[in-house]
């Protein structure tokens, strides 16, 4: 009995697959590290991309996420548009102390081409005296995609950083209600076209005074 409580439980979960993309060492490990974790790990030296699934809650509801942590060899090595077709929302980070990590998230976004929500992520806040990317231009840059945009701290903000990921999973979700809205507005526009179409067949058959 308590095996089918725990399946019924898992298979109620909302899975919400993120993909976290970025220049090489721009924190995106440690941004999904601190979330997954909450604890900070400053050094990281994977040679290709990881998945992590984490179980949390979401304004009370219980969310599966699946987090791909992207791994490019060099400013020239792009994500294919393979991860934003697996990817329900999509993270897009630099770190505000290097520009061409900036520069490599607008080429990025155009190799994605996304139909899914994403938000801009300036990570490394808290290294202001380095800062080379100002805030305004991120904001300018969002408006630019037309997604949401925040700068963080991976190495000092743990509150902030998992409410970038839960912010996404909420606009993920509401996207998705979208979707499903507007399959069915299609589905019950054309059911009521054809009935209204039928009537106007049966009506125009009747004998006129």
């Amino acid at each position: 009995m308590t095996t089918r409580g725990i399946r019924r439980k898992k298979s109620s979960l909302s899975e919400v697959k993120v993909a976290v993309v970025g220049a090489p060492s721009v924190g995106k490990s440690a941004l999904t590290v601190r979330f997954l974790t909450k604890r900070y790990i400053g050094e990281y030296d994977h040679q290709q991309e990881s998945k992590y699934k984490h179980e949390a809650l979401l304004d009370g509801e219980p969310i599966l996420f699946e987090i791909l942590d992207t791994c490019p060899k060099s400013l020239d090595d792009l994500p294919g548009n393979e991860i934003a077709q697996w990817a329900d929302g999509l993270f897009l980070v630099y770190s505000i102390t290097d520009r061409d990590s900036f520069n490599y998230v607008r080429r990025a976004k155009q190799s994605l081409q996304p139909e899914v929500p994403l938000t801009l992520v300036g990570n490394k806040a808290d290294m202001v005296h380095l800062r080379q990317v100002s805030p305004e231009e991120g904001e300018i840059l969002a408006k630019d995609f037309e997604c949401s945009f925040a700068e963080v701290a991976a190495a000092e903000q743990v509150n902030q950083v998992g409410e970038v990921f839960h912010d996404l999973c909420r606009e993920v979700l509401t996207h998705r209600r979208r979707a499903k809205h507007s399959l069915l507005d299609r589905m019950l526009g054309s059911k009521t076209a054809y009935r209204v179409y039928s009537r106007g067949k049966s009506d125009s058959a009747l004998p006129k005074d």
